[in-house]
C-alpha cells in the first residue's frame, strides 16, 4: 500500500482537511476489501484512525500506526508501517489488529466481538538485540539461505509468504488461511 502524499508543508498536523481523511478512507477501504480485508465498521473510529496515519506521514514522511509510538527513523518503525507486520497475526489471533483498523470476518458480521489486542511487538532492546544477532550470525556463516519464518504457499495461485502462520486470506486469490501449505 503506497502511502498518500500531500507534500512537504502542505499541511499542518492539526489542519488535516476532512476530505483528505475521506479521501484516503475511501482508498484503504477500497484496497482493504479487494485484498480479502475488512476496515473497522466502526466509521467514526477509522477515520480516526485514518487522521493518526496522516498525522504520522507528516511527521516522519511514513504511516506508523496511530496508536505505537514511533521512534522517527524509518529503517527500526519499518515492521508498524501501516499495514503492519503484526496485522495477520492480530486478525487471525484476535479478530482485528492492534490498533483495531483492520478486523476480520467474524468481527465485521457480528459474530465475534472486538476485544483489547496485546501488544506482539518486541521491545525496542529485543529488536535492536534480534538484529543484531541476524547481523552476526550472518556475518559469521555468510548468507545461508536459512529463513527465521516458515514458508507459506497458497496451492491456487502459488502466492508466498513468510510468517508465523499463513494469512487469514490470500491477498492475490482470496483463497482462505486452511488452504495455504508450508512450503518451506
Amino acid at each position: 500500500m503506497e502511502e498518500e502524499n500531500f507534500g512537504e508543508g502542505a499541511i499542518e498536523e492539526t489542519e488535516i482537511p476532512a476530505e483528505y481523511v475521506d479521501r484516503l478512507y475511501k482508498r484503504l477501504n477500497r484496497e482493504a476489501e479487494n485484498a480479502g480485508y475488512h476496515l473497522n465498521p466502526d466509521v467514526d473510529f477509522t477515520k480516526e484512525l485514518v487522521f493518526g496515519l496522516l498525522v504520522n506521514e507528516k511527521r516522519y514522511g511514513y504511516w506508523a500506526c496511530p496508536c505505537r509510538l514511533a521512534s522517527g527513523n524509518k529503517e527500526e518503525d519499518l515492521d508498524i508501517i501501516c499495514p503492519c507486520n503484526y496485522r495477520d497475526p492480530d486478525l487471525n489471533e484476535h479478530g482485528a489488529c492492534y490498533c483495531a483498523l483492520y478486523v476480520s470476518r467474524t468481527v465485521l458480521s457480528g459474530d465475534k466481538e472486538l476485544q483489547s489486542i496485546p501488544e506482539r511487538r518486541p521491545s525496542a532492546e529485543e529488536r535492536k538485540a534480534a538484529r543484531a544477532a541476524r547481523a552476526e550470525m550472518e556475518e559469521a556463516m555468510g548468507f545461508s539461505g536459512k529463513l527465521s519464518k516458515p514458508v507459506w504457499r497458497c496451492p491456487v495461485c502459488g502466492y508466498l509468504c513468510a510468517m508465523d502462520e499463513p494469512p487469514g486470506v490470500c491477498p492475490i486469490c482470496k483463497a482462505k488461511k486452511e488452504r495455504f501449505e508450508r512450503f518451506m
